[in-house]
């Protein structure tokens, strides 16, 4: 894994020395915690920062064997490093062994390989720089420009109010995630989050229009925040025919805290987002749509250790025939936003890459994208599959890249891993005859996807 990894021809070396790698980086959708951002906290050992809510890692240690002790437990730090270590060499082929060695390179310069051999002089040696690696200090060292976190609207943005009074020369802006106001499934869960929204917004909730009233004011106040993208995390696109009078009577019995059949919820989720994209299209954001994740399927750890804690997996769903009805009924009537599809399983992503040239109508340059290969497909055959549907059913050149999607301070390195897998790509293809060996032309094509097509699209 040395300068050259990944790239396997000269071409593809040069690409990337030449254009990608000195790129900075727009990293508009991740999970990184705000308050630690504003806190600039610091963290006490390498376990802290590289281990603490990485599911990823979690999922391979349980696999490996591993006790749930040294995962999400008890264990001391210096305990759940070193089952880390044994887990490693096991990862081979696994994308956990690339990212785990290019994490260590950069910001550490550590090379060795990990193992239990080598796990306490690493451990030793990262420890020592970390009084360096604040959380504001590591965005600086990866030249990341822009930070979009993952925030629900009853959030206050306390922590993004005083990162903004206090600038460290990155911009941390807040993302418009409103999955809870559309989980109606449990009654009792909606209304507690009922009260919170109301808190939040000052609007004393008692109706529908009550209800949207307070998500309208917290999407204007996100948007003074700097807000320019809103997420939804969906198994896929709700799109069914309703009536506000209809939505209305559903909202009444959850608010009284009676169930609904799975045939109002749907309705409800449908009206709901139809709502979020046309106040998107209103002020000229960008909507994400994650699809396809199938969650919390072992409900025994879901008892013990909540949401996050890495049992999800792949769904099956079918995604083309709503998504279509949902985009084309905003776009019939003007109301499309600039909108981003990432999709779970990899079986979808010649339904993205058709679905989006439906809706590019030439009014922003790739106003509908299909985004990069995400969660279990951020890897390398992921990704390349990703770029090749996009390549052959879209224009890759109009691409807004890769984002991290972490909660790890320590993924940037993705976006390295990302910009090697680019490189080669283009490389192979002008060695191979496919593409002309017009190496200023392709690298500025590399660097627009790397970081200028986003930071023009999203205009932040």
């Amino acid at each position: 894994m040395g300068d050259d990894f990944l790239l396997q021809t000269e071409t593809a070396r040069q690409l990337y020395h030449d254009f990608a790698r000195s790129m900075p980086i727009i990293d508009y959708h991740c999970h990184l915690p705000p308050d630690q951002i504003a806190d600039n906290k610091r963290f006490d050992n390498l376990t802290q920062l590289w281990l603490y809510g990485d599911h990823y890692k979690w999922r391979a240690m349980r696999t490996n064997g591993v006790n749930e002790r040294y995962c999400t437990g008890d264990a001391s730090d210096w305990e759940k490093f070193e089952k880390w270590a044994e887990t490693v060499p096991y990862t081979l082929r696994n994308p956990l062994y690339h990212w785990t060695h290019l994490e260590l390179q950069n910001p550490f310069s550590v090379t060795d390989r990990f193992s239990p051999a080598t796990a306490r002089s690493i451990y030793d040696r990262c420890n020592e720089q970390l009084p360096d690696y604040t959380t504001r200090n590591l965005l600086k060292h990866f030249d990341v420009r822009v930070v979009c976190t993952t925030d629900d609207p009853a959030d206050f943005l306390l922590s993004h109010r005083q990162i903004a009074e206090n600038d460290f020369g990155v911009k941390i802006l807040p993302t418009f995630r409103p999955d809870r106001a559309m989980a109606v499934s449990d009654p009792d869960v909606f209304r507690a989050y009922l009260k919170q929204l109301a808190e939040a917004s000052n609007v004393e909730i008692g109706t529908l229009a009550d209800f949207l009233e307070a998500l309208k004011r917290r999407h204007d106040y996100f948007h003074q925040m700097g807000c320019r993208l809103s997420d939804h995390g969906l198994e896929y696109i709700e799109a069914e025919p309703f009536t506000e009078r209809e939505v209305a009577d559903t909202f009444e019995l959850l608010h009284q805290g009676v169930a609904v059949n799975p045939e109002d919820q749907a309705q409800f989720r449908s009206f709901m987002l139809v709502q979020f994209a046309e106040w998107d299209h209103e002020r000229n954001w960008t909507q994400q749509f994650h699809l396809g994740a199938l969650r919390n399927n072992n409900t025994r750890r879901l008892r013990d250790l909540g949401p996050d804690t890495g049992w999800d997996s792949i769904g099956d769903f079918p995604q083309a025939r709503s998504l279509s009805r949902f985009l084309g009924s905003l776009d019939d009537r003007n109301k499309l936003a600039k909108t981003i599809l990432y999709n779970l399983n990899p079986a979808d992503n010649e339904v993205m890459a058709t679905m989006i040239g439906n809706f590019n109508d030439g009014s922003v340059r790739g106003k509908v994208q299909f985004g990069s290969g995400w969660w279990f497909l951020d890897q390398k055959d992921g990704m390349e599959k990703q770029l090749n549907a996009l390549s052959n059913m879209s224009l890759l050149s109009t691409f807004v890249g890769m984002l991290t999607d972490s909660r790890s301070f320590l993924s940037y390195s993705r976006h390295e891993y990302f910009r090697r897998i680019l490189c080669n790509l283009f490389g192979n293809d002008v060695e191979s005859g496919q593409l002309p060996n017009d190496i200023n032309w392709i690298g500025q094509i590399v660097q627009d996807i790397s970081y200028n097509n986003a930071k023009q699209y999203l205009g932040v």
